[in-house]
């Protein structure tokens, strides 16, 4: 029997990149491997990301690239999953007619169907409550850390984000699935565990809230350390962060997305919080957790945001000193509140911005890298980088490069000897 090959090209976050090894693991079930280079597959998938359309642009590039195959092999099948997916549907076979499907976030489950050749719609992307009770298998490329979801779609409707769209609302996973999957995930070894959703902090499954579920997780044994994304700002509760504070196996650190400095734009955004509050809870973080790393993400740029709107944006960098951040150039997205709001900024001013911000961002990170220099971290070793340095990182989500061959896994304590830019330089103590 022909052994059948898959090659699937992942764009955009974090739940992206585990729904693909969801999709890995239901084609590895049915007989499949994974393959480098997409002339070499039977299945080529594309998991799309449709947050920017930077990120949209290079989808439909790459999938420009592989229909040459298609005329090659006719047996060969092209497949588009993901988020837009979800958001273009059966107009993608305008621009490509030779997509065999096209298969939102929540219908990855009909792999299995399509595989088996019982299957004849070619367009999946209905929304499906469901999805957040079915264990699909999962093939994970890392073997010490692992994403596992907790919370499907966002009710938040944030003005300038199409996660609604093609996510669909907030769905809870059951506590109990969560639960014995990290169970099994400690014994295979694995040391961390990172819980994925939109707004982690809506999670809910009947008495269990989000710092109940991470008590609970906190018990399990072989498990040594909890992150999770993403927090959404107005939902961040001291219950929450005394949950941090207790339980000693959740990393001292937290995403934080801020977005904007300016009231005016955090308004026209959605994002339900002024820049006064969300101040508040980075102090009642920095109060109970002193040693908490801190990171954000700010799109600048916003529809009528000014000169003085951005200065707020640059003024609260200043004074938060987040210790780093994602930044990007707003982006328009199709069907979005913002994509209709007036006040389109020009793409040099949008750029602009970006470079200040990332410039502040970059001095600030790099002052704060080499605070710890001299200082005791405590670090999960994850493998070798590129340059054949050991990689491990911090509680504080830190990576810390040392000269030293260590087993992936290993926990160690290291003297932080140089801070850089992006990484510390870290010696075996």
């Amino acid at each position: 029997m022909k052994t059948r090959k898959v090659y699937i090209k992942t764009f955009g976050c974090q739940m992206n990149e585990h729904d693909s090894e969801r999709m890995l693991g239901i084609f590895c079930s049915k007989g499949f491997f994974e393959v480098e280079e997409p002339k070499d597959a039977d299945v080529i998938v594309f998991n799309t990301c449709a947050i920017r359309q930077k990120a949209e642009h290079k989808f439909f590039s790459s999938l420009g690239r592989v229909k040459h195959l298609k005329r090659k092999n006719p047996n060969l099948k092209i497949i588009v999953a993901g988020c837009i997916a979800q958001l273009r549907g059966e107009k993608i076979f305008n621009f490509a007619p030779y997509v065999d499907y096209v298969i939102g976030p929540d219908n990855i489950n009909y792999l299995t169907e399509i595989l088996n050749g019982k299957i004849s719609n070619k367009v999946l992307i209905s929304e499906n409550p469901e999805i957040a009770k079915i264990n699909l298998p999962v093939l994970r490329k890392n073997l010490v850390k692992a994403w596992v979801n907790i919370i499907y779609g966002c009710n938040n409707f944030c003005s300038y984000c199409i996660v609604p769209y093609t996510r669909g609302r907030e769905r809870s996973r059951p506590s109990e699935s969560i639960i014995n999957e990290i169970k099994i995930l400690a014994e295979q070894g694995y040391k961390e565990v990172t819980l994925l959703g939109q707004n982690v902090n809506s999670y809910r499954d009947g008495d269990i809230d989000f710092p109940e579920l991470l008590k609970r997780i906190n018990e399990i044994e072989g498990i040594e350390r909890i992150r999770f994304i993403t927090s959404h700002p107005k939902d961040l509760s001291k219950k929450l962060i005394n949950t941090m504070m207790s339980c000693e196996k959740i990393c001292e650190h937290i995403h934080l997305p801020l977005q904007a400095g300016s009231d005016k734009i955090l308004k026209l955004m959605n994002r339900k919080y002024t820049y006064e509050e969300y101040l508040e809870k980075i102090m009642w973080l920095r109060q109970l957790i002193p040693n908490i790393s801190i990171t954000s993400d700010i799109i600048v740029g916003f529809p009528q945001e000014t000169d003085e709107d951005f200065n707020k944006t640059i003024d609260a960098l200043k004074e938060i000193q987040f210790d780093g951040i994602f930044a990007f150039k707003f982006s328009s997205r199709p069907g979005t509140a913002a994509a209709k709001l007036d006040g389109h900024l020009p793409e040099e001013v949008k750029a602009f911005r970006l470079a200040e911000v990332l410039k502040l961002q970059d001095e600030i990170t790099e002052i704060k890298n080499k605070f710890l220099e001299g200082s005791i971290q405590e670090i999960l070793i994850e493998g070798k980088d590129e340059e054949g340095f050991t990689i491990g990182r911090t509680r504080t989500n830190k990576v810390v490069k040392i000269i030293k061959d260590l087993a992936p896994g290993k926990i160690i304590k290291v003297k932080i000897i140089k801070g850089h830019r992006h990484s510390l330089e870290g010696e075996i103590i």
